[in-house]
């Protein structure tokens, strides 16, 4: 709060509608789908990473000239610690995501938006909840040593 009210964001400055302030806003918007995919391709290389490693190593364990492991669990902690880490990457994202929506369709920049009251889902919120799911099963099933 300072000496001339409250300062929450949307009235620190002035939104004024037109040409160039909404293509600015699709600008933005366009970054927050932008960053939004980076999450997505870091959580699935997360997953995927974590997956092959331990894939690899437990299969590496059926040759008899591989010869025994230091630490034989070690590769199942890495496996689940990184599809772990990827599947937390997707929610945080998500959660990310739709609070930046909610921002930029609210407040002074409803006017901007030209966006109605209706919250329209995005497709990337389908190939993120798609993406859990993926590293859920991915989870469970290193977790449970199926392969």
């Amino acid at each position: 709060m300072s000496a001339d009210g409250p300062t929450d964001a949307s009235s620190r400055f002035e939104v004024r509608t037109t040409a160039d302030s909404h293509f600015a806003w699709l600008r933005t918007r366009l970054a927050v789908e932008n960053t939004m995919l980076a999450y997505l391709r870091t959580a699935v290389s997360l997953i995927g990473f974590g997956f092959g490693v331990f894939q690899f190593v437990y299969r590496l364990q059926d040759y008899p000239t591989a010869g025994s492991p230091r630490f034989p669990d070690a590769a199942w902690y890495l496996g689940l610690a990184l599809i772990a880490c990827g599947v937390l990457t997707a929610v945080f994202a998500v959660r990310e995501y739709h609070w930046l929506l909610r921002y930029l369709r609210g407040g002074n920049y409803a006017a901007v938006a030209f966006v109605d009251k209706e919250q329209k889902l995005t497709p990337l919120y389908a190939v993120s909840l798609v993406l859990i799911l993926v590293g859920l099963f991915a989870f469970f099933a290193v977790l449970l040593r199926i392969g």
